[in-house]
């Protein structure tokens, strides 16, 4: 399953805030980490944070691109219709 992140460091806690588009209508799940952005601890906080609700190990969810920036891909090996059920009950369309 391959999905687009919105990620914003420093938050008050790791949550998944729901869904947000772009200008152009692409979707992105917003989520939020409490680790700063720096020696890439955002990006293991959001991947403990995207297998901790979506019930899958961490060696399962990689980001495939946008390490440095805000806008992730993220990628997660698994069955894609039981993810996107567990996303969908998570982040509440």
């Amino acid at each position: 399953m391959r999905l687009r992140v919105r990620l914003t460091p420093k938050g008050a806690r790791d949550a998944i805030e729901g869904w947000w588009s772009d200008s152009e209508g692409r979707e992105a799940l917003k989520a939020r980490v409490a680790a700063p952005p720096e020696d890439g601890k955002a990006n293991t906080a959001l991947i403990g944070l995207l297998a901790r609700v979506l019930e899958v190990k961490k060696s399962e969810v990689r980001i495939a691109s946008g390490v440095s920036s805000r806008l992730k891909t993220i990628e997660i090996d698994g069955d894609e219709r039981v993810l996107s059920a567990r996303l969908d009950q998570v982040a509440k369309r």
